[in-house]
Formats: C-alpha cells, sequence, structure tokens
C-alpha cells in the first residue's frame, strides 16, 4: 500500500525546543542554567499527559498544562516569577525555530505526498509555530481533535479518518520511538528521523528499527519516498 500522506510531530523533530525555551529563561532573568531548566520543564510534559489520558486531570491544552507544569518547576525549585513572566515563558513555545533541513524538506515532501502536522500541541500553538518557522502544511491536525494525546491511537487514526485515506496509507515522521511506536499500534506507516540534538550535546542515541524509513533529515526522507 502506497504512502499517500505524512504526518509530522512537531517538538524536536520539527523545531528545536530546547534552545528556544532554555533563550526564554535567559531572558526571564531566573537563577540557575537555562539549559537544565528547559530541560527539566520538558521532563514533565510525559507525566501530565498521561494524567489527562488516564482521566486522573481533565483536558487541557498545552498552554494550560505548560503553566501547570512550570508552576510545579518553580515551587519544586523554591523560585518566584511574577505571573507576567510566567505567561511570557508559556509563550515562548509560540516561536520557537525549525530545524535547518525542515522548511525545504517540507517542501520536497509536498511535491509527492499531502502533508499535516500531527502533534500534541494544540492547533493554535501549531499555526503559531508553522508562521514563525515559515513552514508550509496542506493542513494542520493536533491530538486536540481527538481530546486525548499521544500515543493513545484514536490520535494517529483520527488524521487517517479526516484525511480520508486508509491508516496504512499515513505515515507518521517522528524523532521519537514512543510516538512512532503508537503510530505503528494504529496501522500507520512510520519514518524515524535522528535529532542528536534535541537535548543538547552528549544526548543519548535513539533508533527504531521498526520504523519503514530511519533518516538524518527531511531531505532524505524525501529522496528516500521519491
Amino acid at each position: 500500500m502506497a504512502v499517500r500522506a505524512l504526518v509530522f510531530d512537531v517538538f524536536g523533530t520539527l523545531v528545536d525546543w530546547r534552545s528556544g525555551i532554555a533563550s526564554a529563561f535567559r531572558a526571564s532573568g531566573l537563577a540557575g542554567d537555562p539549559a537544565e531548566l528547559a530541560d527539566a520543564w520538558r521532563a514533565r510534559y510525559a507525566p501530565i499527559l498521561a494524567e489527562v489520558n488516564e482521566g486522573s486531570r481533565p483536558w487541557g491544552n498545552f498552554d494550560e498544562l505548560h503553566l501547570a507544569t512550570l508552576d510545579h518547576l518553580l515551587a519544586e525549585r523554591g523560585l518566584d516569577l511574577p505571573v507576567g513572566e510566567r505567561r511570557r515563558l508559556v509563550d515562548a513555545w509560540h516561536r520557537l525555530d525549525p530545524w535547518p533541513d525542515v522548511p525545504p524538506g517540507l517542501e520536497a515532501l509536498r511535491r509527492r505526498h499531502i502533508t499535516a502536522t500531527l502533534s500534541n500541541g494544540h492547533m493554535a500553538l501549531l499555526v503559531d509555530l508553522a508562521r514563525h518557522g515559515g513552514l508550509r502544511f496542506d493542513c494542520v491536525l493536533s491530538a486536540e481533535l481527538a481530546r486525548i494525546y499521544k500515543p493513545a491511537p484514536e490520535v494517529y487514526r483520527t488524521a487517517a479518518s479526516l484525511l480520508g485515506i486508509k491508516a496504512g496509507e499515513l505515515m507518521l515522521v517522528a524523532a521519537h520511538p514512543w510516538d512512532l511506536e503508537g503510530a505503528r499500534g494504529a496501522g500507520l506507516r512510520t519514518a524515524f528521523v535522528d535529532r542528536p540534538l534535541e537535548h543538547g550535546p552528549g544526548s543519548a542515541t535513539r533508533a527504531d528499527p521498526d520504523a519503514d524509513e530511519s533518516v538524518a533529515d527531511l531531505l532524505e526522507l524525501s529522496e528516500r519516498l521519491a
């Protein structure tokens, strides 16, 4: 079955969240290492999404969840920031720069395939990121449409349904094996993109031997799928 459409994870796969959030912490004047603070904030991502999926926390979009995890981080470390500064840190997730290969890689992939986001980030956030980074998609899709977060199978199946194609005709492109595993469980094809600097220099090596494609960047993926 041929791949007709590609959906892309965004944070880490398409955009460099760590550099952008570290810069926002640096600008806030908060005590501590900005990159370490960015990592510590991001580390609260998976647990709070699991709370939503398990039903122990009501649905909240990324801005709401990021604010909650930021409050927890600051309280845990005995740090204080005015409400306005906390909001500015949350807003920084809307203005993250793409990896260098992403704009030309997306353009190359769009020549032969339908392209869309498929992120746990909410719709408004994804629109802001696409506009900020000059990223072109045929449409923006989000876990917000399914009201549950990846890796729940409903997210991937909702994307296929909305695009009017079979799950096997849809490929998830992501840098995270857990996301790709979730997509395969829902019947999608998968492509692993290596982002060795997502967590900074010295990041642990990642791989996904079960992925249909494993590439260094989106331009290589375009060549493979051609």
